[in-house]
């Protein structure tokens, strides 16, 4: 194991372990019910900035797709066209707390977070600040912790190859997050990189250069600025790759949309009888 892996997964480990709400916590108990996933994480503006009233974001990582209950056509989906997505809510001391969880596999979580990956819609949310709220056993946490690493060395190899020059490490961020939510069809208001990297940049100009290191990418220092050493070609060839992920990128969340019309429910009232 490299020295820049073993710095990248110290860091990680220090994000994902971070305690959370106590609140949120009773949250992912009632979702799970009876079920033992490998894991569930927490993401979002809900980490941001802890609002009760809000919709908190939670992605329930499976070892099998049969580990959760869902009709054999949510299934299908499910194995088709990850994740499925539903809404669960929770009365803890007389609040409500609400929820989007997402489920799949850990095997489609891998295969959607890599370079080659068509679809950004894993590793950019990933690359953020994410909570492991709870975990099976030790296992499965290093497992995750993996895919974690690929999403922030990904996302960070994208940013490098999108953009030219150098630029402090949060503006490198920025331009990557406006360019995933173009490829993803999101309608967010304009600046929406910036209110990401808000308060986040430390995090961000020590996870860039671990990130570039971890992936063997070369980059110089000026001042506190980056510039990663890549060629003219080696971006020509990143921008057409870029541009058939784009495409096919929207076809697929438009597919979702779709799909999560006939599957999206409270999936967690499959547990409890409501």
């Amino acid at each position: 194991m490299t020295e820049a892996r073993v710095a990248l997964d110290h860091f990680l480990i220090g994000e994902l372990t971070t305690p959370v709400d106590s609140r949120l916590s009773a949250l992912v108990t009632h979702i799970l019910g009876p079920a033992r996933p490998l894991g569930v994480l927490f993401y979002g503006s809900g980490l941001r900035k802890f609002d009760p009233d809000g919709l908190f974001d939670f992605y329930v990582v499976l070892e099998n797709l049969s580990d959760w209950p869902g009709s054999p056509l949510a299934k299908l989906g499910n194995r088709v066209l990850p994740p499925n997505v539903f809404y669960a809510e929770h009365e803890n001391d007389g609040q409500v707390l609400r929820a989007k969880v997402a489920v799949l596999t850990l095997s489609q979580f891998r295969a959607g977070v890599t370079p080659r990956s068509d679809d950004t819609t894993l590793w950019a949310r990933f690359c953020q600040p994410v909570r492991l709220v709870w975990v099976r056993d030790p296992q499965a946490a290093d497992a995750i912790l993996s895919v974690i690493r690929t999403c922030v060395t990904t996302a960070a190899g994208w940013a490098a190859r999108l953009e030219k020059g150098a630029h402090l490490p949060e503006q490198w961020w920025e331009a990557l997050f406006r360019q995933t939510y173009r490829a993803e069809l999101r309608v967010e208001r304009s600046g929406r990189g910036s209110v990401i990297m808000h308060g986040q940049e430390a995090r961000y100009a020590a996870l860039t250069r671990l990130a570039w290191q971890n992936a063997h990418l070369d980059f110089d220092e000026m001042g506190e600025s980056l510039a990663p050493r890549l060629t003219n070609a080696q971006r020509l060839r990143a921008a057409r790759r870029w541009k058939h992920m784009a495409s096919r990128g929207r076809w697929k969340n438009i597919a979702r949309l779709v799909k999560a019309a006939f599957t999206f429910r409270n999936g967690a009232a499959i547990w409890h009888g409501k």
